[in-house]
């Protein structure tokens, strides 16, 4: 054991070193031991011996962690064993002396993981050992239990079943009060170390802080009503004493200790921001509290020394989650008055939030908070693309100014009544121009500008927005001056804004010549690039008019493509773009004058972005949008080979980036083969990518068929000799695994294949017609897809009969049953779904087959005529002269050019594809009355008069009566 010991500690040592030639066999025999034996127990000892090199323990710490994800559970191949997990767990329950710290939190997570499966069952000395060790004299132990045990609740309270749930809550009454006690113990002595010796002030703040964490954990997930548990409730209550202590401490604190109070302070206000959001009704008794607090340090003189950014963030996001809380708001109220938690937050929102209160934070929102500081200009100046950058998602929690602003927007939208005067007599304060060199001014300006367009639905009767666009707002785009371009900004920004709010679509024109001068490349690039954003806008607006657009089309599309070769950053570069194929796509055809340069940029781009995937999806997206518009962008070989490499390297499984960029690749694939004229080498090639795609997932499948189908009408006799049984049998296999939406669209592609070659096709369905007839054979699928089976077998049918015969042959063979007993069993589940089939060109589709049936199926004579007559008087048209016409037939007049029927190349190349298929088809070929009838005569001369009489005999009055309308019997 021990050579197997000094083994493995050689091979840790030789995966920490530098040179990839002794790292890489080390690394693959590390790989190799992870099923071995034993291997884990080596692992736990050589990381819990302080002697080994630091570099080495951490690697061993790391690998026996994966080794938990992969192998710990009971059910896991290669599980470890239950003598080497007890190993294992008494091992790190022994280790709780760990001096170096990275080293000591992965051994605290690895021990939460081990606790995630076993804790408390096979593990049940685990939390009295932390528990212990809390209480321990060695200042190390008792940090090191304490990080342990934190991870071990957090990893506990991350459980969701209602088993594991009720498990941490038991846990939680067990150890709340003790570990309560040792966060209160913890913070006493920081506030009495912080006078008297810094390093130990750091150790107990930081053992504060880990309690701290448990407790936010504990109160969260541990108690179904916080409120009920006294404990509970008195932790809560001293948060608000304990952040305003950390708060003042903090003014007189620099280095580490500075910063682990403002973790401190943070993760107080965190605690209430999770119970509030988790036990809401829990949290009444401390809205008021919660309110206070927030409001005193975000918007009073004498709370204003404390703050700091991400302190100033938290009250910001509390103060909005106590307005935006459902269980508080007033709607709520009317619904379930009969909630006394609901009631009493309401009262002391609404007594809280008076009028003064609310014209204070709303005056300094805007006066304050929305002002640019010197660290925003700053940015603007060295890096104007960054500051440009519109922050999404989530970026309130942790960002200012998002915080900053979604507060405002709430509050006004909560309180409208109140706080729109504020607001108007603001605007009336700034409504003159401001001189360019009053740089206070300009930032006053600007803030209120910003309170007017996110504010922009709640002010929409206030505002009379096209008077002042036409006067002070166009004026001031025409102001130049250093300072100015502040408000030009501005000015752009809220011409967004209320584009899609109050903005006449007649001022439109007014706007885009008013943007072009912005976008111009003499102008500041945070301008242009907030112009690029407003047309964006304006172009993605309801009232959007192309007609209006036009006339500035050419400048504007010129414009913006300068912006966009000039910008730095790829994300600047995919939103300039984003604009262009918005316009692209809103334009359509009358792009084409003017798209050659960006189609000729497009493929630098490309290039230019190899590391960047959101980018490069917007080249692809910008791509299919010209090439809908236009109907091909492959006026030039470079371009046509450009086209396609994107379209490969997007829909190859083998490269990384297809994650990215599939789905883009696959529309882009399908407009591209919709819109050529004639088939390539390079196209056709191009179709390899398609197989590996079908066996992957079904995520895409949709888009796939689309594209299969596009190949198949773009050359049937090409595509079907070289793909057509790999797609079939990919096809069979995907049949097996589809629900019903899955299934008709695999079986239309492959009635298209018939429709689209016949004769071929039947013998590549060959093998798999026997499944397709089988579920005809039960009966027992919907509607649906019960008519889609059933037009294929009418399909086979007509175009062989003699495969048809094949099939049902083995069918025969398959359910154990004659072949004429098959065929008979078939019929009548035809005839039965027949009334089911509601398309009219399927229902003609399959009354041809029947038709061709009768003379080897006179057995039902009756049945076929019935569903016969009905589906020629469903088709059948009768003109003014009497003259009865098969309503499904195409004619030479029904092939119009493309430019007659169709708005656009790219609908047209396709569809006239299609058109030109469909004038092959049975469907719009035969006329069906003929063709009845010519089986009626041949039934007649194959079996005599005589014989054809009885079979008449059997048929109802009725029937023979709507028959005798298209047949003479």
């Amino acid at each position: 054991m021990d050579a197997i010991h000094s083994l493995v500690l050689e091979t840790l040592q030789r995966a920490t070193s530098q040179n990839s030639d002794v790292l890489k066999p080390a690394e693959m025999k590390l790989h190799q031991w992870e099923t071995e034996s034993g291997f884990y127990t080596i692992l736990k000892n050589i990381f819990c011996n302080h002697s080994i090199d630091n570099n080495v323990r951490l690697l061993a710490v790391l690998y026996l962690k994966n080794g938990v994800d992969r192998y710990w559970r009971r059910s896991a191949p290669n599980a470890i064993s239950e003598h080497e997990k007890t190993v294992i767990r008494e091992g790190l329950l022994s280790n709780f002396n760990e001096p170096v710290n990275h080293i000591a939190v992965q051994t605290a997570v690895l021990t939460a993981k081990i606790a995630r499966y076993d804790c408390p069952h096979e593990w049940g000395t685990l939390v009295p050992t932390l528990l212990a060790g809390l209480k321990s004299g060695d200042p190390l132990v008792q940090h090191r239990a304490t990080l342990s045990l934190h991870h071990v609740v957090k990893s506990l309270a991350s459980r969701r079943l209602a088993g594991d749930r009720r498990v941490f809550q038991e846990l939680a009454v067990t150890v709340f009060t003790f570990v309560y006690s040792v966060w209160e113990t913890h913070t006493q002595l920081f506030f009495v170390k912080v006078q008297e010796n810094f390093e130990e002030a750091i150790k107990f703040i930081e053992k504060a802080l880990l309690s701290l964490k448990i407790l936010e954990k504990l109160v969260v997930h541990g108690f179904k009503k916080p409120h009920e548990s006294q404990d509970a409730c008195l932790f809560l209550k001293v948060i608000f004493e304990r952040a305003k202590a950390m708060l003042e401490i903090r003014t007189s604190l620099k280095g580490v200790l500075h910063e682990l109070v403002e973790k401190y302070t943070i993760r107080l206000t965190n605690v209430l921001l999770s119970v509030l959001e988790c036990h809401p009704f829990s949290f009444v008794d401390y809205v008021r509290p919660s309110l206070e607090f927030a409001v005193f340090y975000a918007f009073t003189p004498n709370g204003e020394r404390y703050l700091f950014e991400r302190f100033l963030i938290q009250c910001f996001n509390l103060i909005k989650a106590l307005l935006l809380c459902v269980e508080y708001r007033p709607m709520k109220i009317l619904e379930e008055t009969k909630v006394p938690e609901t009631l009493s937050a309401h009262q002391i929102k609404q007594a809280f939030f008076d009028t003064a209160t609310l014209t204070a934070i709303c005056r300094k929102i805007i006066t304050h908070y929305f002002l640019l500081t010197p660290q925003d200009l700053q940015l603007w100046e060295s890096d104007p693309e960054t500051f440009a950058m519109d922050e999404g998602g989530e970026s309130w929690k942790y960002t200012l100014r998002p915080s900053t602003e979604l507060l405002f927007v709430t509050i006004f939208h909560e309180y409208r009544s109140t706080l729109v005067p504020v607001l108007v007599e603001l605007i009336r304060n700034n409504h003159g121009l401001v001189d360019p060199s009053d740089f206070q001014a300009i930032l006053a300006k600007d803030a209120v500008y910003n309170a007017i367009g996110l504010a922009a639905f709640d002010m929409y009767d206030e505002v009379d927005f096209d008077n002042w666009f036409k006067t002070t707002l166009r004026a001031e785009l025409g102001v130049q001056g250093g300072n100015y371009r502040i408000l030009r900004r501005r000015v752009a920004w809220l011409l967004g804004k209320w584009t899609g709010v109050k903005l006449s679509s007649e001022l439109h024109p007014l706007l885009y010549s008013s943007m072009m001068v912005l976008l111009e490349p003499s102008e500041d690039m945070v301008v242009r690039l907030t112009a690029a954003n407003t047309i964006r806008t304006v172009v993605d607006d309801f009232e959007f008019s192309t007609e209006t657009f036009l006339e500035y089309l050419e400048p504007m599309f010129r414009l913006l493509f300068t912006l966009l070769k000039e910008a730095q950053e790829c994300d600047t570069k995919m939103r300039v773009l984003n604009v262009l194929y918005f316009i692209v796509e809103r334009v359509g055809i009358s792009i084409e004058p003017y798209y050659h340069s960006l189609i000729q940029y497009l493929p630098l781009l490309w290039n230019e972005s190899q590391n960047h995937n959101m980018l490069r999806c917007a080249v692809v997206a910008t791509l299919v949008h010209l090439v809908k518009a236009l109907g091909s962008v492959n006026d030039t070989e470079e371009a046509s080979n450009f086209v396609l490499s994107v379209i490969s390297l997007s829909t190859d499984v083998k490269q990384e980036s297809h994650v990215y960029l599939l789905e883009d690749g696959l529309e882009l694939w399908q407009a591209v083969i919709e819109s050529t004229p004639q088939p390539t080498p390079s196209i056709m090639q191009l179709f390899s990518n398609m197989p590996p795609l079908l066996e992957n997932n079904s995520e895409h499948l949709r888009l796939c068929v689309y594209i299969i189908q596009a190949y198949v009408v773009l050359s049937p006799d090409e595509f079907l000799q070289v793909y057509g049984q790999a797609i079939v049998n990919l096809c069979a296999d995907l049949l097996t695994d589809l629900l019903s939406e899955g299934v008709v669209m695999i079986l239309s592609l492959l009635e298209l294949f018939i429709k689209a070659n016949p004769t071929l096709s039947v013998n590549l369905l060959k093998p798999l017609l026997p499944k397709i007839f089988e579920v005809i054979y039960k009966g027992d699928e919907l509607p649906m897809v019960m008519s889609v089976y059933l037009s294929i077998l009418a399909r086979v049918l007509l175009a062989s009969k003699e495969i048809f015969i094949q099939t049902t042959n083995k069918l025969s063979e398959i359910v154990n049953q004659t072949p004429d007993s098959v065929i008979s069993t078939i019929l009548d589940v035809w005839l039965a779904k027949m009334p089911h089939v509601t398309n009219m060109e399927r229902r003609k589709l399959l009354g041809l087959a029947l038709s061709s049936l009768l003379i080897a199926q006179s057995s039902k004579f009756c049945g076929i005529l019935l569903a016969v007559s009905e589906i020629l008087n469903d088709i059948t048209r009768v003109d003014d002269m009497g003259i009865r016409t098969d309503s499904l037939m195409f004619t030479g007049q029904d092939l119009s050019p493309p430019s007659q029927c169709y708005d656009s190349r790219y609908e047209s190349e396709h569809e006239h594809r299609r058109i030109l298929l469909a004038m092959t088809d049975p469907v719009h070929a035969i006329v069906m009355e003929e063709f009845f009838r010519s089986q009626m005569d041949q039934l007649k001369r194959t079996v005599g008069p005589t014989q054809f009489e009885q079979f008449v005999q059997t048929v109802d009055v009725e029937t023979l009566a709507q028959i005798r309308e298209y047949v003479q019997i």
